[in-house]
């Protein structure tokens, strides 16, 4: 009878044993995995952000771009309107200027004209008295 309850005993302590590996197995195995669906969530959340950040980032550049584009061609626009404008103006301002020459001539011609008659009036009044 005591062999039996030895072996009892022993299986006992072997059965608690077990239970006792089993379980420190079992806490282990729960505290990696979570630690592993933790570490997974930071992942995930870091690469949210980091998708956020960049998203972020494309859209400022975008948008300065299209600022700066939109700027340049109203600078464009603003110089191509003055260069029009001044051509413009020294189109009229050749315009007068011929105007002017042109009137010029005819007063000089005319003065020409009303000098050569006056010398012929005299010259004939000189050679006829």
């Amino acid at each position: 009878m005591a062999v039996i309850e030895v072996v009892v005993e022993v299986l006992l302590v072997v059965a608690v044993v077990v239970v006792v590996v089993i379980v420190v197995v079992v806490e282990v195995v729960e505290v990696v995995v979570v630690k592993v669906v933790v570490l997974v969530i930071i992942v995930v959340v870091i690469v949210e952000v980091v998708v956020v950040v960049v998203a972020v980032v494309v859209v400022v550049v975008v948008v300065v771009v299209v600022v700066v584009v939109v700027v340049v061609v109203e600078v464009v626009v603003v110089v191509v309107v003055k260069v029009v404008v001044l051509v413009i103006l020294v189109v009229v301002i050749v315009e007068v200027v011929v105007v002017v020459v042109a009137e010029v001539e005819v007063v000089v011609v005319g003065v020409v004209v009303v000098v050569v008659v006056v010398v012929v009036v005299v010259v004939v009044v000189v050679v006829v008295v």
